[in-house]
């Protein structure tokens, strides 16, 4: 789905390596370039192409290898979320099934090289002729994704698809370029369709926009499986905030004003630390809510540090004005 203003449209290590056919042990490389499609990326190998389809392609990109069985039950589970990452991979890494009972000769060599098949679902990741890691037993989609972006760093340092259109969404999100933010989260929630870093981050992208109404739609849109996920609930609050903030921020000056005659005058500080988020101005709003909590830690019931983790949410918890704000909160609370 692709949102523009205004609009929506939808391990364990063996013990030893393989060799290649002249009889040398293989040795890793950085992998060689490849394209951004699939086909050919899923086969069903034998013992007959497994030096084509798995040791000489593993020359050129990392090979995945799934050795399942028609009776293994947990086989039938794993193998479609093992497709559906290397699809989402885009060429970078290849699927090759291969059934044990049907290639009885070949599991048995595996074996001897310390694979350990006698316990399948077995999926093991091939670079450069060798054996760089494996994993038993069926896995949740995360972790298949987690182990596939360590087998394509170990292999040269690359990347999931969706990595690298996070990382550079966000590097135009911080350079001010939102629009094109948006469509790099766009572009990876097609790829990735449950993403919480792409939706929460196009969310985010909308509201520097100006276009909460499609923020709004993107959140909606959601799937629920991610609803509740961090970079979702922070995005809710960013725009929940913003709405809050925009009335404060047209009444900011009379704020000021309340303020220089009654310092102590909480609410009027409570509704410009808004005013300021709103504008873009996060630490002076972490500013004006920590003043509010020297003055009266318990104002409207702690309605200021309350703010401040709402706040923090939106913002992020990784974001250097959460960092420095909640150090100094958490200085004000424990001293």
């Amino acid at each position: 789905m692709e949102y523009i203003i205004g609009q929506s449209r939808a391990g364990q290590r063996p013990a030893g390596g393989l060799v290649d056919e002249a009889g040398a042990p293989a040795t890793a490389s950085a992998p060689a370039a490849v394209g951004a499609g699939t086909a050919g990326m899923i086969v069903d190998g034998t013992q007959d192409t497994f030096m084509q389809d798995v040791l000489e392609a593993s020359r050129t990109l990392p090979v995945l290898v799934d050795f399942w069985a028609t009776w293994c039950g947990p086989c039938k589970q794993l193998t479609p979320v093992l497709e559906k990452v290397v699809r989402s991979a885009g060429g970078r890494v290849k699927l090759v099934k291969i059934d044990v009972d049907a290639n009885r000769a070949l599991a048995q060599q595996l074996t001897q090289v310390g694979l350990p098949l006698q316990s399948i679902p077995l999926v093991a990741a091939f670079w450069q002729g060798q054996i760089l890691d494996l994993f038993q037993g069926a896995q949740p989609e995360s972790e298949i994704k987690r182990f596939v972006e360590s087998l394509l760093q170990a292999a040269g340092g690359g990347t999931m698809p969706a990595a690298d259109l996070i990382a550079a969404a966000r590097a135009a999100l911080d350079a001010g370029s939102a629009e094109e933010a948006a469509g790099l989260y766009s572009q990876t929630i097609e790829i990735e369709p449950e993403n919480p870093a792409a939706w929460g981050g196009l969310a985010r992208a909308l509201i520097v926009m100006g276009d909460e109404e499609a923020a709004e739609a993107a959140l909606a849109d959601v799937p629920a499986k991610i609803a509740d996920h961090a970079e979702i609930t922070g995005a809710r609050a960013a725009l929940d905030l913003k709405r809050e903030g925009r009335k404060a921020a047209e009444d900011a000056e009379d704020l000021r004003g309340r303020l220089a005659a009654n310092p102590a005058d909480h609410a009027a500080r409570y509704e410009l630390a808004a005013a300021l988020n709103a504008s873009g101005h996060r630490q002076e709003a972490a500013d004006e809510l920590l003043s509010i909590m020297r003055q009266d830690r318990g104002w409207n019931d702690d309605a200021a540090r309350l703010q401040l983790i709402r706040l923090f949410e939106a913002w992020g918890h990784d974001d250097p004005a959460t960092l420095q704000a909640r150090r100094r909160m958490s200085a004000l609370l424990f001293s």
